[in-house]
C-alpha cells in the first residue's frame, strides 16, 4: 500500500493580496495626470454605480465587469471631452430600474441600502461638479473616504460584491482621496 502525499501550495503572500496591489496600481494611473481632486468625482460615482449594478443584478460576481463598464465610460467621456459622471449616474439610475423589475428589494443590505449609496455618493460627486474646485475636491476625497468604510463593511460581511473587488476599492478610494487631500492642499 502506498501512501499518498497531497502538497497544498500556498500563493506568494503578494499573489494573495492582488486586488490591493491592483489598487494601487489603478490608484496610479488614475491619479497620474489629475488637475483638481474635483476631476475625480466620476470615479465617486462609478463607486456607487458598482455596489448597486450588483445588487440589481444579485450576483456578486458581476462587481468586476460593471466596474470595468464604468472604466470605459470614464475613459470615453475624457478623451470625447464630456464629464462621464451624469452617464455613471445616469447607468446606476437604469441599474436601479432593471432592479426594481427583476424585484430585486430583498434582502435590505441589497438594493435598497445601494440605493441609498447611489443617492449619497452620487449627489457629492455631483455637487463636486458645480461648487468652488478646492471645495470639490474635499467633497470627493470625503466621499471617497466615506466610501472606503462601505467597501470595508462589504467586505466583512462578504454581501452584494465579491471580495477581491470591495477590497480593491477599498484601497483605490482610500488612496485616491489621500491623494487629493494632498494634491488640493498644495496647490
Amino acid at each position: 500500500m502506498t501512501a499518498q502525499t497531497t502538497s497544498t501550495t500556498r500563493p506568494h503572500p503578494l499573489l494573495r493580496r492582488w486586488p490591493v496591489l491592483a489598487g494601487l496600481a489603478f490608484t496610479a494611473l488614475v491619479a497620474f495626470d489629475m488637475a483638481a481632486g474635483m476631476d475625480l468625482a466620476p470615479v465617486l460615482a462609478a463607486s456607487a454605480v458598482v455596489y448597486l449594478g450588483t445588487a440589481a443584478l444579485r450576483k456578486p460576481v458581476a462587481a468586476w465587469p460593471i466596474f470595468f463598464a464604468t472604466v470605459v465610460i470614464i475613459t470615453v467621456g475624457k478623451f470625447a471631452g464630456f464629464d462621464p459622471t451624469w452617464v455613471v449616474l445616469g447607468a446606476g439610475v437604469l441599474l436601479l430600474g432593471y432592479g426594481l423589475v427583476r424585484g430585486a428589494l430583498r434582502p435590505a443590505s441589497g438594493l435598497p441600502l445601494q440605493t441609498l449609496g447611489l443617492l449619497g455618493f452620487g449627489a457629492a460627486a455631483a455637487i463636486a461638479l458645480y461648487v468652488n474646485p478646492v471645495f470639490g475636491g474635499y467633497l470627493v476625497a470625503v466621499g471617497l473616504l466615506g466610501h472606503a468604510a462601505w467597501d470595508l463593511y462589504h467586505h466583512r460581511t462578504n454581501k452584494v460584491v465579491v471580495r477581491s473587488l470591495a477590497e480593491f476599492c477599498l484601497v483605490l478610494d482610500t488612496a485616491l482621496a489621500v491623494t487629493i487631500i494632498v494634491v488640493t492642499a498644495t496647490a
